[in-house]
């Protein structure tokens, strides 16, 4: 079925208390989509971030980001009290300051927390315990891989004492013991997250608009993930990486790209049935409707550079897990697989067919359709119909913003092929998304608002400033709402829940709306 959707990670939502957050903003955000015609909320990952605040190296592929958290809950909740809410500090409405943000949030969740303690026949007491049995088989790895973190001083997990670092199950049983408070203080986060995205998800479904999520091929050395299974990564025997992850050099940079993350000993996988892979992807699932892979090559091979490098220069090319990962996943998760390939950049033959074979939806993206000739894969003619078109990803400048840096010859390009003069570039790709053949369209909210390269959200190689931009309340304009459905109506993708079937889902949440 045709349909529509727009990019919008949580953290650029407004909120009053300095970042995006699943309370009274994201249901607005619901709203304004439904309102437009829309069928799919975008996201980027979903776990609680570490250095450079990026989404794409969680300290966790299962838990969930706590900063995401919307404090008023825990006032109606009897857990905080006007005065631990107010006044909420200065902060700018239209970016991130997270060093702040972590302070204040931390701040306020850990009092709610203390609270809690004192109130032994609260519900959530019941709910808490709930929740922790039935995600223990990552939850329990997680708090005490974060109490253990911030015990040292958030230094990376193989430079702690070597008992700690390998597991040895003393050196577990005795940690246990004397973080027990801080631990009992991670599972309520998780718990509050989880409550409060099943709700803002449930909403969403209600109204007929699903939820695409994001999980990056790869994990962080620096995880819990990694320290929890280090079998099943190439490490040393004191946890370092022996090889990591990049891609070798392309048009964009002659040294390649080096990522560091660790990579998996497959063979291991293989022989375990990839149960480890099976519940990363049934957790993901519980908490979004359709999964984008990104970084989807290395299922078919991967560069593997030796640790230590400088650059990916060094790397070569390693077999990929293909055929039997794929298969597995299909029969582990019991059928079809609601799953997006991020196929983009230099694909060879074997990871299209990898894709072909298994039915799975590709990308392409607009604004990489003009650096070279007609036969360019990105350029909406070239576009099979099982593809999801973007105007731009998170990782591309604006469509105004990268528009504007072109040179004049690329911009005649532009002109001719688009058939506009430029002054309204971004509405130009939006209405080429969504009159192409591909079957699903995205496209993020930057390019909705025609916003310039002050609105990036990221710039790949800048490890520091990126992941703040939020916009305003006022941006989500009716006029703005009714000319999207119009548009999706025209081509095929109107995201109306009459139209869409939307599942018959009602939620009762006393903060779903301000």
């Amino acid at each position: 079925m045709r349909s529509c959707g727009i990019l919008c990670h949580p953290t650029s939502i407004p909120s009053h208390f300095g970042i995006g957050d699943l309370g009274a903003g994201a249901y607005g955000l619901l709203d304004f989509l439904a309102e437009a015609g829309q069928g799919w909320w975008q996201v980027l990952p979903l776990g609680p971030t570490g250095y450079g605040d990026s989404p794409y190296q969680p300290f966790s592929a299962f838990a969930g980001n706590p900063l995401l958290i919307d404090p008023e809950p825990l006032r109606q909740e009897d857990l905080l009290d006007d005065d631990d809410l107010s006044p909420v500090p200065p902060f700018p409405s239209d970016r991130v300051p997270y060093g702040d943000v972590i302070t204040y949030k931390n701040d306020i969740t850990r009092r709610a927390y203390y609270r809690l303690c004192q109130r032994s026949k609260h519900s959530y007491h019941e709910e808490i315990a709930a929740f922790s049995v039935n995600n223990a088989c990552w939850l329990e790895d997680y708090v005490l891989f974060m109490a253990l973190k911030m015990h040292h001083d958030w230094a990376g997990w193989s430079t702690w004492d070597r008992d700690i670092a390998l597991r040895r199950p003393e050196a577990l049983e005795g940690w246990r013991r004397r973080l027990e408070e801080e631990l009992g203080y991670r599972r309520f986060l998780q718990f509050l997250f989880d409550r409060q995205w099943r709700a803002c998800k449930l909403y969403a479904n209600d109204m007929g608009i699903e939820i695409l999520g994001d999980m990056p091929i790869f994990v962080g050395h620096d995880s819990a993930d990694v320290w929890a299974n280090q079998d099943l990564f190439q490490l040393d025997d004191n946890g370092a990486s022996t090889v990591v992850a990049g891609v070798p050099p392309d048009y964009f940079s002659p040294t390649g790209q080096l990522w560091g993350n660790p990579l998996y000993r497959w063979d291991i996988m293989k022989e375990r049935g990839y149960a480890w892979w099976l519940a990363r992807f049934r957790r993901a699932l519980d908490q979004v409707d359709c999964v984008r892979i990104d970084h989807f090559r290395g299922i078919a091979g991967y560069w593997q550079i030796p640790a230590g490098e400088e650059t990916a220069l060094n790397g070569h090319w390693v077999l990929g897990p293909g055929d039997a990962f794929v298969d597995a996943l299909r029969e582990g998760l019991g059928g079809g697989l609601p799953i997006i390939a991020e196929d983009l950049g230099l694909i060879s033959e074997d990871v299209v067919e990898l894709r072909e074979r298994h039915g799975l939806a590709g990308m392409r993206v607009l604004q990489f359709g003009f650096g070279s000739d007609a036969a360019n894969d990105n350029l909406p003619h070239n576009w099979p119909r099982n593809t999801c078109a973007y105007t731009a990803t998170h990782d591309n400048d604006t469509t105004r913003g990268w528009y504007e840096s072109l040179d004049r010859d690329m911009q005649r390009r532009v002109h001719t092929y688009c058939g506009s003069d430029g002054d309204d570039i971004h509405w130009t790709m939006i209405r080429m998304a969504y009159t192409s053949q591909a079957e699903m369209a995205i496209v993020p909210l930057q390019d909705i608002l025609g916003l310039g390269s002050e609105a990036r959200l990221n710039q790949p190689g800048n490890p520091m400033g990126n992941w703040s931009w939020r916009y305003q309340d006022y941006q989500l304009r009716p006029q703005l709402a009714a000319a999207l459905k119009e548009m999706a109506t025209l081509s095929g993708r109107c995201g109306d829940p009459a139209v869409r079937g939307a599942p018959n889902v009602h939620v009762d949440i006393n903060y779903a709306k301000s």
